[in-house]
């Protein structure tokens, strides 16, 4: 989820668990998602990790910050 985005909630409040679509992993702590399909995938849009991972909020994407890849904050 971008920084600063809500968790999924289910209707009770409490948060749900979102099953990735996909695992993917990468070097870089910025990186882009469009879904992937094309003209059936959806705005790109630029995610941050913060920590390890990120999910994309529109496809459930699940990116993962490769061991041994740059840790640092960056910009």
């Amino acid at each position: 989820m971008p920084d600063g985005a809500a968790p999924p909630t289910a209707t009770n409040g409490t948060p749900s668990t979102v099953t990735p679509t996909e695992i993917i992993h990468v070097d870089s702590r910025t990186v882009a998602c469009d879904g992937g399909n094309g003209a059936l995938g959806h705005p790109r849009v630029f995610l941050r990790i913060p920590d390890e991972q990120v999910m994309c909020p529109y496809c459930s994407r699940l990116y993962v910050l490769n061991p041994g890849a740059d840790h640092a904050s960056g910009h």
